[in-house]
């Protein structure tokens, strides 16, 4: 793989550099990772851009410099990475490295969750369920929470079983929207977590409730008078 990479094979310098970034095989090594990133990107490699781009924004290897990881990720989005198109996506929602703009962050995560980016997929999600930048419009939103949710994604699951709870874009289904919130809790998600245990202490108190009253009722007396 050395001897590739020193020849120029980019796809052998972006695994080169994936190698020195993760300590897989070789001692970790976050600036010789991006010297291998930035070999391959200037030879158009998208996945190496990418790497590049993040390398940038997590000061890793290099100083820290947004506007960097914008145009790395740029390079790598407009050639159809949903990664970078992602992460290009958060710096323009953020202002980080470039000029605040929802507008271009929905068009990068619209891009991003079209190629099944699940992270992508919630926060168009978000736009679409809080009408920020984009029409407010519910059945989109859990149309892309229900995608992300399937891939595991716990603020995805736990979304979508509030949207389940409450009615917002589906029929409302209690019984749905716990299936949402279980599998987002064991994922570590606090609200999903929260959501269960005000669901479990209502279903007790109404357990208790239905209890007592019966308890109290009266009992028919079936007695003949004399």
């Amino acid at each position: 793989m050395l001897a590739a990479a020193e020849q120029g094979d980019a796809n052998a310098q972006c695994y080169l550099g994936m190698s020195y970034q993760t300590g897989q095989g070789v001692q970790q090594d976050y600036a010789e990772a991006v010297k291998w990133f930035r070999k391959a990107a200037e030879q158009n490699d998208p996945h190496a851009q990418c790497y590049l781009g993040v390398c940038y924004q997590t000061g890793q290897g290099v100083p820290q410099e947004f506007g960097q990881a914008a145009k790395w990720y740029r390079e790598a989005a407009e050639q159809g990475d949903p990664a970078a198109q992602f992460n290009l996506g958060v710096l323009y929602e953020s202002g980080q490295g470039v000029s605040q703009n929802y507008a271009e962050a929905v068009k990068w995560y619209h891009e991003a969750a079209e190629q099944g980016e699940l992270n992508a997929q919630f926060n168009l999600g978000v736009f679409y369920e809080t009408g920020q930048v984009v029409p407010q419009d519910y059945q989109e939103a859990v149309k892309w929470y229900r995608l992300a949710a399937e891939q595991e994604c716990a603020p995805a699951q736990c979304n979508l079983g509030l949207c389940y709870e409450t009615g917002r874009g589906v029929n409302k289904d209690v019984r749905e929207a716990v299936k949402w919130f279980c599998r987002a809790a064991r994922q570590g998600d606090k609200t999903a977590q929260h959501n269960l245990g005000v669901y479990y202490a209502s279903l007790e108190a109404a357990e208790r409730a239905t209890s007592d009253a019966e308890a109290g009722s009266p009992v028919a007396d079936d007695a003949v008078g004399a």
